[in-house]
């Protein structure tokens, strides 16, 4: 049974002392902290965005202007999340998470002092490079302080504080920047993010040694290169097949998701003849869809580790991670078929929250799955690179996308995101029992 105060552990060591803190108020406060912080890089990463109106009753900005900030803020995320990943392997993970929370509260507050565009872009970009600092070193520290078995539901559990941000962050900022002022809004909201930042680096914990308890992945000695059996090369950590098999199809399941979420709200309204409601509320149910999508696809497939455990090939949340892409082809075919301007509200809701429920569970195993495969010395880095695969299909999905569907339709636009969803599942199928134990393997192992 899952729990966060679970102190039975599968590795040697001696046991904590009596009166000394266990695994489990660890696991307890760190996952607290973490799951607080990361609340907060949420919201301090859309602060601007929830009290644009009100901020442009002060300022006057165009289109342009809005498009200029929020892109500088994108593209700094990108790069960041990235070096980030890399970072994560080399120095402390909570100096890192602490770091990017203090960085972006105080960006937020200086952006309450400004009032021109080029500086509201220059804090936005900043801004933008704090939050890469974010994600990485969350999924660096649950790896050390849970279970395999655990890892994945840990992993779902905590993205949800960004839905949590996302869904209560617009009423909260709307509220005080209606009762105070949109500057009074992102002051409050940067200095509890900077006095958190202290916290987490007081409550968080790399790893059990640090805190004198056995560590959970089993320590091996030394060999001649000065790497444990669980680490590698960057070289042989690189020319892992299955790095490369993750990272793609990582870019076609996060492109064709980014692609369902940013255009079938137009492709219902233009072609299927459906209202502007229907529409959000189509985009509403497939974001539901979602989150229970990525809470099923951390804790089923935790379940399939804990009853088969970890191999060198194939892993046991393939199968899972299968049937959710094969999900993802047959909503769309259904969406594509059978929707017309006279089906069922309900039938298009469903179809919405099953597209989500298919796209947004594999986006989260790929991430796991990525870190849980990589050796110890580079499960970052090898979050960081599928990552960025993942960004560059959402990249594809803007542009290349759009002019197919201005060339020829909406329809085929579609067609061929579900094609080439389709291809990939069938790909990964074929190679599902591919070694999945990315860089040096000892040949006991094999």
């Amino acid at each position: 049974m899952l729990s966060l105060h679970s102190d039975s552990l599968d590795v040697k060591g001696p046991k904590p002392a009596m009166g000394k803190p266990s695994y489990g108020y660890y696991r307890t406060t760190i996952f607290l902290a973490m799951f607080v912080g990361y609340t907060l890089y949420y919201f301090n990463r859309k602060t601007f965005s929830f009290v644009m109106p009100s901020l442009m009753q002060e300022i006057t900005l165009d289109k342009d202007d809005l498009g200029m900030i929020t892109s500088s803020q994108s593209l700094a995320y990108a790069i960041s999340k990235f070096i980030s990943g890399v970072l994560s392997d080399q120095i402390s993970a909570r100096w890192l998470f602490s770091i990017g929370l203090f960085l972006v509260g105080g960006i937020n507050v200086l952006f309450s002092w400004s009032s021109t565009v080029a500086v509201f872009s220059g804090l936005w970009f900043l801004n933008g490079l704090g939050q890469g600092l974010g994600w990485p070193p969350c999924g660096r520290v649950l790896r050390k302080w849970f279970e395999p078995s655990q890892f994945g539901t840990w992993w779902a559990i905590l993205s949800c504080s960004m839905n949590l941000a996302g869904s209560l962050g617009p009423i909260i900022a709307t509220v005080m920047a209606q009762s105070y002022s949109w500057r009074t809004t992102l002051f409050v909201s940067g200095m509890i993010c900077v006095v958190l930042s202290f916290v987490c680096l007081l409550v968080i914990k790399n790893e059990p040694k640090d805190v004198g308890l056995p560590n959970i992945e089993t320590s091996a000695k030394k060999g001649k290169a000065g790497l444990s059996s669980d680490e590698s090369t960057l070289k042989e950590f690189l020319l892992s097949p299955y790095l490369w098999l993750l990272s793609c199809a990582y870019l076609v399941v996060f492109g064709v998701k980014t692609a369902c979420t940013d255009w079938g709200q137009l492709f219902l309204i233009q072609d299927k003849g459906q209202s502007a409601l229907m529409g959000s509320s189509y985009m509403s149910s497939l974001e539901l869809g979602g989150l229970l999508g990525s809470l099923a696809a951390g804790y089923f497939s935790d379940k399939a580790v804990a009853k088969q455990g970890m191999k060198a090939y194939g892993n046991p949340r393939h199968f899972l991670l299968i049937c959710m892409m094969a999900g993802m082809c047959v909503s769309m075919f259904l969406f594509r078929l059978t929707v017309t301007p006279d089906s069922p509200k309900m039938w298009i809701l469903f179809l919405g929250a099953a597209f989500g429920f298919s796209s947004y569970g594999p986006i989260a195993l790929f991430g796991v799955i990525a870190n849980e495969s990589a050796p110890s010395n580079y499960c970052g880095t090898s979050h960081a690179i599928v990552a960025l695969m993942a960004n560059i299909g959402g990249f594809l999905s803007g542009l290349p996308f759009s002019t197919i569907a201005k060339h020829y339709s909406w329809e085929m636009a579609f067609w061929v995101a579900e094609i080439t969803c389709l291809i990939t599942a069938v790909a990964f199928f074929l190679m599902r029992n591919i070694r999945t134990k990315m860089g040096h393997v000892s040949k006991k192992a094999d």
